[in-house]
């Protein structure tokens, strides 16, 4: 068992919050280098995300269809694939809105901050009166995203750090960010609700780790309202649950205490992600539904391989340096036995949803970006591959680590340079040959391209 260095290098901390600002000057940098037409910067889910804020802040209600026709332009009337922002309601009347709430609370403090900040600019007749689209008001998302990716890292090494020491822990935190898709996402699509799942499920596990040491009723609570906090970013992050509930089963004492806790946990958990059950209540007339209909989940029939070794965005396929965590896993479950049950009904669990999903491969993305959630399991359970029973990792691991991400930095090039439309240096990374094989071609085509063409 790893003798934990309680100290670890006292650069780290300070090093994952420069990384983090190097991810915001870097984002900020390419919107400015690369702006999109109309003024948007929100694309995809984050504008579900958005109009959610946008009207709960300004038009006090959840009525989405303005919202919607401003930011895509539709004030002249649809255009193909928007028909239904004018025609598609839910049972209540209102516009549909698939996503989940949390993400918008997370970014209303920047939002509303930026908002001030416009209005008095307005009042003092230096700008006009914000409408709550503005460019700089888009911002805030991403610029959230960023700082909550950036928390969770450090949240995640101090957790890794206090089991397996600091160096293992610094160097499982720099090969989960920078080696898996964790680093577009909090690089490229920081808007996107992933980012606010990381942080609120290493909340969860930081605590849940604490909690196994220092039982309390208060701290099963904690417990709940952090999971709800969970639950509120990403629905199916409620499986963390787990972590708390089978803890509280397992306390010493009487069967009433174990119930006592168990319900601090389900209470706290219900207080918290209330705010999700009024909105469901408002849009679909329920507290609790499944926006996306029955269809969205296949329950009898995952695609348990696919989800985890397929090309088409298979989690171990396109990061394979996160098959070296889930392989640390079990040593960290072997060392700290009472860990195996919650830690595996969470990963199985998390596996069996995500394959569940109707479009398991999570339409386009950058890897297997629904197994975000389970960010501080994998620093953890990297962390426990690199040690090896030792404070310090030995150089042959550290390479590895290297390798990795040095693969996944190549793939990300690979797949922003198709995105951006130069399909001629970059193929899309489907097919073996694809994934694995054009990585490496890509950057010499774009150094031909710029000095020889």
């Amino acid at each position: 068992m790893t003798r934990p260095d309680a100290a670890g290098p006292a650069w780290m901390p300070r090093l994952i919050f420069a990384s983090g600002a190097v991810c915001l000057g870097l984002y900020l940098i390419a919107l400015i280098g690369f702006p999109k037409p109309n003024g948007r910067v929100l694309t995809g889910d984050a504008t579900h995300h958005f109009v959610q804020l946008r009207s709960l802040v300004y038009d006090h209600d959840l009525r989405f269809q303005n919202e919607y026709i401003e930011i895509y332009g539709l004030q002249d009337g649809y255009v193909p694939g928007t028909e239904w922002v004018f025609y598609d309601f839910t049972p209540t009347g209102h516009v549909r809105n698939y996503m989940p709430l949390g993400p918008a609370l997370l970014w209303a403090p920047l939002y509303l901050i930026g908002s001030g900040v416009l209005a008095l600019g307005a009042l003092m007749g230096l700008t006009p009166w914000p409408t709550g689209f503005e460019r700089s008001l888009q911002l805030s998302p991403g610029v959230t995203g960023i700082i909550a990716v950036t928390i969770a890292a450090w949240l995640a090494w101090r957790t890794a750090k206090a089991i397996y020491g600091g160096m293992n822990a610094s160097l499982a935190v720099a090969g989960v960010w920078f080696g898996s898709h964790v680093l577009y996402y909090a690089l490229v699509s920081p808007a996107y609700s992933h980012t606010a799942s990381m942080l609120a499920t290493t909340l969860v596990v930081a605590h849940w780790w604490h909690l196994r040491q220092h039982p309390s009723l208060r701290g099963f609570a904690t417990a709940g309202a952090l999971v709800g906090l969970a639950s509120l970013m990403r629905w199916q992050d409620a499986l963390f649950v787990l972590l708390p509930v089978l803890e509280a089963v397992r306390l010493p004492g009487s069967v009433r205490q174990r119930g006592a806790a168990v319900a601090a946990i389900g209470v706290a958990w219900l207080v918290v992600f209330s705010p999700q059950m009024a909105v469901w209540q408002v849009l679909y007339g329920r507290a609790f539904t499944v926006p996306q209909g029955a269809a969205f989940m296949k329950w009898t029939s995952p695609s348990l391989l696919e989800v985890l070794f397929s090309s088409m965005r298979g989690l171990f396929s396109w990061t394979p340096i996160l098959l070296l965590a889930v392989i640390g896993l079990v040593t960290f479950m072997r060392t700290h036995r009472r860990t195996w049950l919650p830690v595996t009904m969470v990963l199985v669990v998390s596996w069996y949803v995500n394959a569940a999903v109707a479009d398991w491969w999570a339409g386009e993305a950058f890897g297997a970006r629904r197994f975000l959630s389970l960010f501080p399991l994998l620093v953890i359970g990297l962390a426990a591959w690199l040690s090896s029973g030792h404070t310090r990792p030995s150089p042959a691991r550290v390479w590895i680590v290297g390798a990795g991400i040095v693969l996944n930095g190549l793939l990300l090039l690979q797949y922003q340079v198709y995105m951006k439309g130069w399909s001629h240096l970059a193929p899309y990374p489907e097919g073996w040959d694809g994934l694995w094989l054009s990585r490496f071609v890509v950057p010499f085509r774009i150094l031909r391209h710029w000095f020889l063409e």
